[in-house]
């Protein structure tokens, strides 16, 4: 594969994707119809920003929700080890950038990244200049980090994941791919499997650092605040349905009303928290009784409970005594277990979880969480645990194992960014 090739089909992808940009710009105002955060910022997207940062300056991208979450631990450890660089905080859409607010507030700058146009990325590194790029999980964009290697900027991956299905996927466009990933300054693994799919695709060093994740400090005050609801509500027995997507609920409100106990409360926490609306429309139409969050604890009438506060989502696994974690029903890859776990919360999820594949088999192996293939096998599933609560103590106590055990990995991605960039607390 020679240069001149790998150059020509970059240039190629380039001139396709500023073909698409006004479809892309089309896109945007169209979503923003019922997400008008989608019209805010247009600008960044071009590479065109009003916010500017300090020197020195760290940049990490997190593509939305799961990722910025995911960043927290990272991030902080970042900002502990280089106490006099800046953080940029960049995502895609709407949703993480609101996640960005919620956790570091204003002690992060926030934009979005650019999409990948040669223009748009050298505008976005001239204004910002980082000193070091990390881009969370796996996201590759060719432009990107081919400019940010000739510029000598280090960019590394972390907490990256990689399935076999995407790896075919790169490997098909390996002309445009493997240069990207050949630039890259290193790769944190999740998994040796994962490490070996980077490898076969051009990322040099790679190294098995595990998922941070695991190391999510569990905040106190939302642990008390969780056990002062449960004590309020009573004796209730309480399903929780985190981050459930569209489509989902109808299949949860399935399962929920085949229960054998009728009094179970349902708290349901949607992914984004937008949908609140929308859910709560649904359950007056279907004339069940709800209540929201902001408007105070479910009443002995109240058979749904509608969070809409992502920050109190400890409290919320505190207290309920089973959680199904959504976009698992739906084809939409699920969502990371670790949180729920970490709060000793027994876990149960639908058939599709490929977004957090390995978290979720290592789960279900050690007994920390169980799969349902329906909203059948979920209903069988609830009713099973609720009515043995000693399998559903050992379950939530698995699961706290199950978490404490593979604790470390922020410490060992901290070392291998810092080892890859060539930063330390005196350059």
């Amino acid at each position: 594969m020679s240069y001149h090739w790998m150059l020509m089909v970059r240039h190629l992808y380039s001139l396709i994707l500023y073909a698409f940009l006004p479809l892309i710009r089309l896109r945007l105002w169209w979503r923003g119809r019922r997400q008008p955060a989608y019209r805010e910022h247009v600008n960044e997207r071009a590479g065109v920003y009003s916010v500017a940062g300090k020197r020195p300056l760290l940049w990490i991208h997190a593509v939305s929700v799961n990722e910025t979450r995911a960043s927290e631990r990272l991030l902080r450890a970042l900002r502990e080890r280089l106490p006099d660089h800046e953080v940029l905080l960049t995502s895609m859409t709407p949703a993480g950038r609101e996640a960005g607010a919620e956790v570091f507030g204003d002690s992060v700058l926030q934009a979005y990244l650019p999409y990948d146009t040669p223009a748009a990325v050298n505008r976005f590194l001239d204004h910002f200049q980082p000193r070091l790029g990390v881009l969370m999980e796996t996201d590759i964009w060719p432009n990107l980090l081919t400019i940010c290697a000739q510029r000598h900027i280090p960019v590394v991956l972390a907490n990256a994941r990689l399935s076999e299905k995407s790896a075919k996927g790169y490997r098909r466009l390996h002309s445009l791919f493997r240069p990207a990933f050949a630039s890259l300054a290193g790769a944190a693994a999740q998994t040796e499997a994962n490490a070996k799919r980077l490898k076969q695709l051009g990322a040099d060093p790679v190294a098995v650092c595990g998922n941070p994740d695991y190391d999510f400090p569990v905040p106190v005050e939302m642990i008390k605040q969780g056990n002062e609801w449960r004590k309020a509500i009573g004796g209730r027995s309480i399903l929780m349905a985190a981050s459930t997507q569209e489509g989902e609920e109808m299949q949860v409100l399935a399962a929920w009303n085949s229960l054998a106990d009728p009094d179970v409360l349902l708290l349901i926490v949607p992914q984004p928290s937008q949908r609140l609306d929308e859910i709560a429309a649904l359950l007056e139409r279907r004339q069940i009784p709800f209540i929201r969050r902001i408007h105070g604890l479910p009443r002995k009438s109240t058979r749904v409970w509608l969070g809409n506060r992502p920050e109190e989502m400890v409290a919320y696994y505190t207290l309920a005594d089973i959680v199904f974690l959504g976009g698992s029903l739906v084809v939409r890859g699920g969502r990371n277990l670790i949180e729920a776990a970490a709060t000793g919360c027994p876990v149960l999820v639908g058939p599709h979880t490929f977004n957090f594949a390995q978290v979720t088999e290592d789960a279900i192996a050690c007994g920390a969480a169980r799969r349902v293939a329906n909203p059948v096998q979920l209903a069988k599933a609830v009713n099973d645990l609720l009515a043995d609560q000693e399998k559903c103590e050992e379950m939530g106590t698995t699961a706290l194992l199950f978490a404490a055990a593979h604790r470390g990995a922020t410490k060992r991605t901290l070392e291998f960014i810092l080892k890859c960039s060539g930063l330390s607390p005196e350059s």
